[in-house]
C-alpha cells in the first residue's frame, strides 16, 4: 500500500525523480518523529546525511517542494463548497545560531530571522486541508528604524503587501466553483485589502481593530454600538495559560458600513469608500476578573441575520488553526533548533516540515470532525495493532481496526493526555509526543510480528 506521503507528495517535480522519492522518504521520517532531531528521525547516519544533502542542494527550490503539497491541498479543497483561506505571519528566530548567513532583524534588536506569512485552507466545519501559500522573506538590515516612515509608502512598498498578495494567490489556487473566504486577524484590518478587486466566489472575514470613519460623521465602534441587538450566542471560549475554557455568551449586532480610505494616503482624494457588514459580539455579563469577549468582524459576507452573524464568528474562530500551525512548526518540529548555514537551507528545511505540521495539525481535527471513520485510513496496520496491545495491555489485537478517534486520543496517550472527562479532546502537543513513542512501538511490533514473504506460500 502506498504511504501517505508518497501519495501527498506524487505531484512533486523537483526536477529528479531521485529528489522526489528522497522528498517522499524524508517526510515519511520526519512525520513519524516529529518532535525529534534530524538525526533520530532518520535513524542511520547515512539517512541523516541524505536529509542534509537534500536540504543542501541547490537544484532542491523551496517552492516546488510546496506546490507538490498545494496540489494535493486543492483536490482537498475540490469538494467543498466553502473553503476558508486563513492567514497570519511569525518569526523564525535564529538569533541563537548567529552565524547562519541571509537572515534579518525581526521586531527586536535580539531576534534575528526569517519572517514567514502562511495561508492554510480550512474546511468550514474547521479542518485543515493544506497549505494554499506561503511567503518567506528576510527583512534587509538597512532599514532597521525606517518603521516611522510607513505612512507615506506605498502599499507594495510595506510589509502589509503580504496580505494583498496571499489574498490573490489564494484566489488564484482555490478552484473557481468553490467560495474562497480570506480570514485573517486584526492586522489585516487594511484599507487596500477590502478594496482590492475579487474574483466572484471570494470574500473577506478580518478581525476590526481600527476607529475609522464609516461615513460623513459616523466612527465604526459608535455605529455598531447604536445598531440593534439581533440576538444572543452561546460559545465555547478556549483554554488560556491562566484560564480553563468557559462559555461565554454574547450579544451580537450587525450593520452595514462604509469603510474610508486611510486619511495618510497619498492619493486619498481619488479613492472610494469600500462597502463592507460589521459584526460585532460583547459578552453580557462574563465571570468576575475575566476580560469579556469583544469581537468586531468587517466582512463582505452577507449578513441579513443571527444566523449569518453566528456564520461568521464561529468561521473566524477559526483562525485559531493558523496560529496553531505555526506552533507545531516552530514548537512540535522544533525548525528554529536546525543548525542550518544558510537562509536557504532553512527554507529548504521548512517547506518540507510544512508538510509534516499540515499532518499533525489535520490528524488532530479530522478525528474529532469524523471520529467513526476507521484508523487504518490514517495508520499502518502495525502501528494501530501495536497501540491497541500497549494500551490494552495484550498481546491480540482486535480483527478490526479501532475508530479514527480512539487512536488518536491512545496516541495523546502516550504522550501525557489523561483522558478525564474535563480534559476534553486532546491536544496537537500531546498527539506528536505520542506519535514519537507509537514509532517505537510500531517497530518493535514489527521485528515481533513479521509479514509473511511472498515466496513462503
Amino acid at each position: 500500500m502506498q504511504s501517505w506521503a508518497a501519495e501527498e507528495l506524487r505531484y512533486a517535480d523537483l526536477g529528479d525523480q531521485r529528489l522526489n522519492r528522497r522528498l517522499v522518504r524524508v517526510v515519511e521520517d520526519l512525520a513519524r518523529q516529529p518532535s525529534a532531531s534530524v538525526p533520530q528521525a532518520s535513524g542511520t547516519w547515512a539517512a541523516t546525511k541524505a536529509v542534509y544533502r537534500f536540504w543542501d542542494s541547490e537544484r532542491v527550490a523551496p517552492e516546488a517542494i510546496r506546490a507538490s503539497h498545494t496540489r494535493s491541498t486543492v483536490e482537498r479543497v475540490r469538494g467543498h463548497e466553502w473553503v476558508l483561506a486563513v492567514q497570519d505571519t511569525t518569526n523564525l528566530d535564529f538569533a541563537h545560531h548567529p552565524q547562519t548567513k541571509g537572515l534579518g532583524p525581526l521586531d527586536n534588536a535580539f531576534q534575528w530571522g526569517l519572517k514567514v506569512h502562511s495561508t492554510l485552507a480550512v474546511s468550514s466545519e474547521g479542518v485543515p486541508l493544506g497549505l494554499l501559500c506561503q511567503e518567506v522573506w528576510a527583512r534587509n538590515p538597512a532599514s532597521k528604524g525606517s518603521r516611522h516612515r510607513r505612512r507615506k509608502r506605498e502599499i507594495h512598498e510595506k510589509e502589509s503587501q503580504r496580505w494583498l498578495t496571499a489574498l490573490e494567490a489564494s484566489q488564484q489556487t482555490v478552484p473557481a466553483e468553490v467560495q474562497v473566504v480570506m480570514v485573517a486577524d486584526r492586522e489585516a484590518d487594511i484599507y487596500a485589502l477590502f478594496a482590492l478587486p475579487r474574483r466572484r466566489g471570494a470574500h473577506l472575514l478580518i478581525r476590526g481593530t481600527h476607529e475609522r470613519r464609516t461615513g460623513e460623521v459616523g466612527y465604526l465602534w459608535e455605529t455598531m454600538r447604536q445598531s440593534p441587538v439581533c440576538g444572543r450566542y452561546t460559545f465555547e471560549v478556549r483554554r488560556k495559560k491562566d484560564a480553563p475554557a468557559r462559555q461565554a455568551t454574547v450579544w451580537v449586532r450587525h450593520a452595514h458600513l462604509e469603510v474610508q480610505p486611510p486619511r495618510h494616503h497619498p492619493k486619498r482624494s481619488t479613492l472610494k469608500p469600500v462597502c463592507v457588514q460589521g459584526v460585532l459580539a460583547e459578552e453580557e455579563d462574563p465571570p468576575p476578573g475575566v476580560e469579556p469577549v469583544c469581537w468586531l468582524l468587517l466582512t463582505t459576507l452577507p449578513v441579513d441575520d443571527l444566523a449569518d452573524a453566528q456564520r461568521c464568528l464561529r468561521w473566524s474562530s477559526y483562525r485559531w488553526l493558523i496560529e496553531r500551525y505555526h506552533f507545531v512548526l516552530k514548537s512540535g518540529c522544533r525548525l528554529e533548533q536546525l543548525q542550518l548555514e544558510e537562509a536557504e537551507r532553512i527554507q529548504r528545511a521548512l517547506a518540507t516540515y510544512c508538510i509534516v505540521a499540515w499532518r499533525l495539525l489535520w490528524l488532530t481535527y479530522e478525528a474529532r470532525r469524523n471520529p467513526d471513520t476507521p484508523c487504518d485510513q490514517v495508520l499502518e496496520a502495525c502501528e494501530w495493532q501495536a497501540l491497541y496491545c500497549r494500551i490494552h495491555r495484550t498481546s491480540q489485537p482486535p480483527g478490526t481496526p479501532p475508530t479514527l478517534w480512539r487512536a488518536v486520543r491512545w496516541i495523546a496517550q502516550l504522550g501525557g493526555f489523561l483522558g478525564r472527562k474535563s480534559d476534553g479532546e486532546p491536544g496537537v502537543k500531546t498527539i506528536w509526543l505520542g506519535l514519537r513513542r507509537l514509532n517505537d512501538l510500531a517497530a518493535m511490533w514489527q521485528l515481533l510480528h513479521p509479514s509473511p514473504s511472498p515466496d513462503s506460500s
